[in-house]
């Protein structure tokens, strides 16, 4: 494309002059009779380079130069001055001008200066441009994915983290839902600032509320002195609310309060404090599933999705399982001071054809295991112990137990019927049905997913709840 140049000046045979030199070169030029139709054109259209007349009435070169750069602070800006007036190109180039021209001046004048300023323009663009590289590619340093399924989480990653909106990450247990919240932070504007990370289902209601926003003493039992809630420790930078989809109504509603006033109250208190915190969240459950049966709030739910980032499971993504488990194999033989280099055919193999319904996790937990048990140099499948059952029985019928997963099935059986037993007492609410079978919520979706428990509204003979 032909680089852009706007020149504004009063003068029309000045407009006409540049018009004629800059066009004849090849260039793209735009004219404007004053500051504020610059100012107009600016705003429909983007340039490489402005030039402009220092004096001219209503708005001025130095007033216009400012406003400019306010929304263009990479557009290089050359004055227009006379003779007599070089103390004013002087104050321009201290207020951020690239270059001045002195009246009069010859064409070959204002070819070298707008030369220099192109090519300046261009090198800014080519650093600017390999800096966000480098932010990309360090930002996602912790996160090993060359799978066409993850480069599309790269993508959506790399549009959406230098915003301010609120991200909800989906994905199974063991996904890395965590790393994709660090990344986000570490290639956004607040990577400098902290990043605070809880997971919501290991606290009961009443110590999340305060974990979460805080509580003056006096609160409650226990609250001897005043307490700072995780808002305010990640004020200015990013909280990650891990397991989202189990907390309480009265938990949602006050997170509500704070993504809708950005402010919160600690409890106990009747003063409120503003917060600039950007909001993460991951859950492994169904959410729109949680609002049908009304455990989770609809306006909680879009304030939260506002961008839905979808992590798909290893299963998904088997190209990266041999350079996930090759990393994971290179990591703990430096933890463990082991003299490992590689594993076998045989070992790879069994990795490749593993299900790993834990995904990531599991792989990781698998490989430190092999590692540690392995005699070196290379890992086997005996150093693996990967469950003889998950195995290929044509490729080795040795490890094939007839009665071992028979035994696993009749389990699985049996736990499916527990679960559907419960959610026909409880009328199809699952935080209800979670309780009965003495389950956390979020276990409990997992089991329906992993069970393959579906069109769960037949079971019922009355409403859901």
């Amino acid at each position: 494309m032909l680089p852009k140049i706007l020149v504004v000046d009063d003068e029309q045979n000045m407009l006409k002059l540049f018009q004629k030199v800059l066009a004849k070169k090849g260039y793209d030029v735009r004219c404007a009779g004053n500051g504020t139709e610059a100012l107009r054109i600016l705003r429909e259209d983007a340039f490489d380079l402005i030039i402009s007349d220092l004096v001219m009435p209503v708005l001025g070169g130095i007033d216009l130069m400012k406003e400019v750069k306010i929304k263009h602070p990479d557009v290089p800006f050359i004055v227009i001055t006379a003779y007599g007036t070089i103390g004013s190109a002087v104050e321009a180039m201290k207020a951020g001008a690239f270059d001045y021209l002195t009246k009069p001046f010859h064409k070959d004048d204002i070819l070298l200066v707008v030369g220099k300023a192109l090519k300046y323009c261009k090198l800014h663009h080519e650093v600017k441009r390999l800096r966000e590289e480098l932010k990309v590619k360090e930002g996602f340093k912790e996160i090993i994915g060359k799978s066409k399924a993850m480069e599309g989480v790269f993508k959506l990653i790399g549009k959406v983290a230098d915003s301010q909106a609120t991200v909800l990450i989906q994905g199974e247990s063991g996904t890395g839902k965590e790393l994709i919240a660090r990344a986000i932070h570490d290639l956004s504007s607040r990577r400098d600032e902290a990043f605070v990370a809880v997971d919501c289902s290991v606290l009961p209601e009443h110590l999340l509320q305060s974990e979460l926003f805080g509580h003056v003493k006096g609160a409650f039992t226990g609250a001897v002195k005043d307490k700072e809630g995780l808002f305010l420790a990640a004020d200015g930078g990013t909280l990650f609310l891990d397991e989202i989809g189990t907390i309480s109504s009265a938990v949602q509603l006050n997170l509500l309060r704070v993504l809708q006033e950005k402010e919160i109250k600690p409890v106990g208190s009747v003063a409120s404090t503003k917060v600039y915190v950007r909001v993460l969240a991951a859950t492994n459950v169904d959410l729109e599933e949680s609002m049908r049966d009304g455990t989770f709030r609809k306006d909680l739910y879009y304030r939260l999705a506002v961008v839905t980032v979808n992590i798909p499971t290893l299963r998904e993504r088997r190209d990266d399982i041999a350079p996930l488990a090759h990393h994971f194999m290179r990591k703990y033989a430096k933890i463990y001071s082991k003299n490992i280099s590689d594993m076998t055919a045989g070992a790879m193999r069994a990795i490749m054809e593993n299900p790993w319904l834990g995904n990531v996790r599991e792989l990781e937990n698998v490989m430190e295991r092999a590692v540690l048990l392995s005699a070196g140099p290379l890992i086997d499948e005996a150093s693996l112990s990967l469950p003889a059952d998950w195995e290929d029985p044509a490729r080795t019928k040795k490890h094939f137990n007839p009665l071992k997963i028979a035994t696993r099935d009749l389990a699985r059986q049996e736990e499916r019927e527990a679960i559907v037993t419960a959610l026909k007492h409880s009328g199809g609410n699952k935080t209800k049905a979670a309780k009965l079978l003495g389950i956390s919520r979020s276990s409990l979706y997992n089991k329906i997913r992993d069970l393959g428990i579906r069109n769960l509204p037949h079971l019922f003979s009355y409403p859901e709840k």
